[in-house]
């Protein structure tokens, strides 16, 4: 059998693609026109598979490909491969998550002059035979004020560019850090409102989350500057589309751009007649230099996994021993309940530093899988691009978030400890746990100060309040009111060496359903209560 490594490109991808693989000596196969049948029985032969959006690698496929080694998708997500089972097998799936990000800061810069210009009008009018100079005056963007709602990879681009135009730009993100802004020359919103209130035009670039969707509704409406232009190239659903429609009813908002909806494809839109209002069917990510650029990054990261190079993009890939990794498996869990709390309590300032401490037997260990566990934590959902444990670092990185690891072979009173802090707004906010038993639960046993022991799972609320008879009391019932059943629930204190009782205790409780915006509300109006979260975990 040849040694040469065999790869099918099995959909259409740009020839820079094809021809890194030719160049690196693989025997390239072209199955464009196969049908299943045909795909089905070839597929054993191949060492490497280069894939869009259309072939989907269900477990069934993948146990037929017996000598698969990488899947390359020539793209963003990976959707259409079950990584689950890829990973089983020891087939690394890899993408290109930065095949499109220049591609769609243009498409924003773009929509955002032809809004300022009326682009779109003044050429139907044209080719309709109408000069319709005088009802077609524009705006300047020189000077004005860019908000840009979500400052990742995109956001930071788009910003570049609006500078470039003699724009002031601001932007909200709690996830990057204050250095960040200053390097890029941006001011930085401590939350949306302030860009609400002096931004000429907004840019939203959020991950699609229930906390994100609807984001640019009613209420954002209400406090934005009159006439402001809403652009959105992001996200289908993170602009409540009937909401804009009422503030473009109103004047409220004096133009908006979309390239994304809640539901694709869309031929009628709520939107469509508005002479204010572009519309452009998902258009973000389509140039031929993006399309071209993903099957090339795709096909690098297949030659890379091939030939033992460098992976960058693998979405299943760990860097780590076999022995380190079966001794830190059962504390992965663990390291990302970790990091979601503890960026949680760290409210909505910027994140500069995350701090990981691996204390006692996991101290001997190879930490790394458990530093991506905690980024994984604290930054899914709040992104562009889905996060894992190869592209975490790096956009930790261009977010100006510093990580840092520290490990030691002792542990006061447990076996293992696992320690995060997260350094935001200038103050520390550390989370201490452990994982206990056979089954190796995840248990939390330090937040805000306080001990306790409570183990994580399920929906977490976390509370601050006066430590007074009563409390505990009081919160439980008003749970129960709104019909939050409470699981589990731990009380720790401070204490000083003398025995005084400090002024504030904190509970942990542990429900059986998600404590929405409004229960948690209520709760922290109580009498007493000074602060608290809700954590899905």
């Amino acid at each position: 059998m040849s040694s040469t490594p065999k790869v099918l490109v099995k959909e259409k991808v740009g020839p820079s693609g094809i021809e890194a693989l030719k160049d690196a000596g693989f025997e390239v196969d072209l199955g464009l026109d196969w049908d299943d049948e045909t795909f089905v029985a070839k597929l054993p032969e191949y060492d490497g598979v280069l894939i869009r959006s259309a072939t989907t690698f269900t477990p069934e496929l993948i146990e037929r490909a017996t000598n698969l080694k990488v899947i390359g998708r020539a793209g963003v997500g990976v959707d259409n491969v079950d990584i689950p089972a890829a990973t089983k097998r020891g087939i690394l799936v890899v993408n290109a998550p930065q095949s499109n990000v220049v591609t769609a800061a243009e498409h924003t810069v773009a929509l955002m002059m032809s809004l300022a210009r009326n682009i779109p009008r003044a050429n139907a009018g044209m080719h309709a035979g109408k000069w319709e100079r005088s009802k077609l005056s524009g705006f300047e963007l020189y000077g004005k004020t860019l908000g840009v709602i979500g400052f990742g990879r995109i956001g930071q681009l788009v910003a570049e560019r609006a500078q470039g135009l003699s724009m002031n730009v601001i932007a909200y993100d709690p996830y990057v850090s204050a250095e960040r802004y200053k390097e890029l020359g941006v001011e930085k919103a401590e939350d949306s409102d302030a860009i609400y209130a002096v931004a000429d035009v907004i840019t939203i670039h959020l991950p699609k989350t229930p906390e994100t969707t609807g984001w640019l509704g009613a209420d954002a409406f209400s406090k934005v500057k009159e006439g402001v232009r809403i652009l959105n190239v992001a996200r289908g659903g993170l602009v409540d589309e009937a909401a804009l429609k009422d503030a473009l009813d109103a004047g409220r908002v004096g133009g908006a751009a979309l390239d994304v909806f809640p539901s694709e494809p869309v031929t009628e839109h709520v939107l469509q007649g508005y002479d204010n209002v572009i519309l452009t069917p998902h258009l973000g990510a389509s140039t031929a230099e993006a399309n071209d650029r993903a099957g090339f990054q795709a096909a690098e990261q297949i030659v890379a996994a091939l030939t033992g190079g460098t992976v960058t993009t693998a979405v299943n890939a760990p860097a780590v021993g076999k022995e380190d990794l079966e001794v830190l498996a059962p504390f992965v869990p663990l390291a990302e309940r970790l990091g979601r709390i503890a960026v949680e309590l760290a409210g909505g300032s910027s994140v500069e530093r995350i701090e990981v401490e691996a204390l006692g037997g996991i101290g001997e260990r190879d930490v790394r899988p458990l530093s991506l566990a905690v980024l994984r934590g604290v930054l899914d959902g709040r992104t562009e691009e889905p996060v894992n444990a190869v592209n975490a670092p790096g956009i930790a990185k261009e977010r100006g978030i510093e990580v840092s690891e520290t490990t030691r072979a002792t542990a006061r009173d447990f076996t293992d400890l696992l320690r995060v802090t997260v350094v935001s707004g200038g103050e520390r906010h550390r989370v201490v746990g452990t994982t206990l038993g056979h089954l190796n639960r995840p248990h939390l046993l330090e937040a805000w100060g306080q001990r306790f022991n409570l183990q994580l799972e399920g929906n977490l609320v976390i509370l601050r309040y006066a430590d007074q008879p009563g409390m505990v009391g009081r919160i439980g019932a008003l749970l129960g009111d709104r019909g939050v059943n409470i699981e589990q629930a731990a009380v720790g204190y401070h204490q000083d060496r003398e025995g005084t009782r400090g002024a504030h205790a904190v509970m942990v409780i542990t429900t059986d359903t998600t404590v929405s915006e409004d229960v948690l509300k209520a709760t922290l109006a109580l009498d007493g209560v000074a602060d608290g979260h809700a954590v899905t975990l």
